[in-house]
């Protein structure tokens, strides 16, 4: 019988236990308690912490997340520390919504159930799982299949659908030359009605409630599959808030649920979609925005003047989320008004 431990976190005061043979993260995720994580796989230091007291070994990370002038002044990576004594712990980032809003992470049996072509490098995938996943908007889930050649193959997709408890999963994925995962779906190695498991929900980049000012959306790529769940979530709450949604693209070939948007915008007059392409030079027939989406939404964030008010919820890929970041800063948002999900075609949980 494997040795149980306990985990003490400050300055918040929660408790929980740990065993022996899994890493402090997972054991918090285990009892639905979600603490700042990212990657999962010690490369982005998102769960960094300070070891006040205790024993812990470090698994495989890189230093990239956590050097080792951190290392030798007490500092460990949640989602790496095995724990052999009890622990306390003392978190560098932590916020009391996410805490109180915690689902407890579980393991899901489903079925890929359907699958389409939304452009030449996005797919659409629904799965059917055997029981309801209770998840927030913009959240993910980890999705392992077996190609029809027998390889096992695990990626993290964020949910498409409005969230709740949902029993079939929505998922809007980007087809990458090296993607396993997309390029399995395209050659008939995951087929509808292969089998898959499940686990999550992860993710802090989840609509938060009650706030003030404009609630700004930033999606290119797969990222409109968390954005369009937070956007169909932002409209059911009945908050009174304009809504910004920035797709960026290279061509009008790449955008897509554009039917859907705009009978959307019709419904909700408080919504503007500004969809922005980046390599439109010779498309006299495009009469949207050109250029880069950070940009775009720079110009806008200026002349609404909002000085830092309003919720961001940016993801897409690195480059992206990257450019974007210090025009967020020179307009005044700080960074509990900034949520983002990078999304990567490595494997790992930010991998979509």
């Amino acid at each position: 019988m494997s040795d149980v431990y306990n985990v003490r976190l400050e300055p918040v005061g929660v408790e929980f236990e740990v065993d022996e043979d899994e890493t402090i993260l997972d054991a918090a995720f285990r009892q639905g308690i979600a603490l700042p994580h990212g990657c999962k796989e010690g490369q982005c230091s998102a769960c960094k912490c300070v070891q006040l007291d205790g024993e812990t070994e470090m698994l495989k990370y890189s230093t990239f997340a956590l050097n080792d002038f951190e290392k030798d002044s007490g500092h460990i990576l949640m989602c790496r520390a095995i724990a052999y004594s009890d622990v306390e712990i003392e978190l560098l980032n932590f916020d009391e919504e996410v805490l109180s809003k915690s689902i407890p992470v579980k393991e899901f049996n489903g079925r890929v159930v359907d699958f389409e072509a939304l452009t030449h490098d996005i797919r659409g995938v629904e799965v059917e799982i055997d029981t309801p996943l209770k998840f927030w908007a913009g959240q993910y889930v980890d999705i392992t299949v077996t190609t029809e050649n027998g390889e096992e193959i695990t990626r993290s997709f964020s949910m498409a659908n409005s969230p709740g408890e949902a029993q079939k999963l929505s998922f809007i994925i980007k087809k990458y030359p090296d993607g396993k995962f997309s390029n399995e779906l395209d050659a008939g190695g995951i087929k509808t009605g292969a089998t898959v498991k499940l686990s999550g929900p992860y993710g802090m980049c989840f609509r938060r409630e009650d706030r003030e000012g404009p609630v700004v959306l930033v999606g290119a790529g797969s990222g409109m599959s968390p954005v369009w769940s937070i956007l169909h979530d932002q409209i059911n709450s009945g908050e009174d808030r304009p809504i910004l949604f920035f797709y960026g693209a290279r061509t009008q070939d790449d955008l897509f649920k554009l039917d859907e948007i705009a009978e959307l915008t019709k419904v909700n007059p408080s919504v503007e979609f500004i969809p922005v392409l980046s390599h439109a030079d010779d498309d006299d027939s495009w009469k949207g925005e050109r250029g880069f989406v950070h940009e775009v939404v720079d110009q806008r964030l200026k002349a609404l003047d909002v000085d830092g008010e309003g919720d961001i919820y940016a993801c897409g890929p690195p480059p992206m989320i990257d450019a974007l970041t210090p025009v967020l800063f020179m307009n005044s948002f700080e960074m509990d008004r900034i949520f983002y999900d990078k999304f990567t075609p490595t494997s790992g949980s930010s991998a979509h």
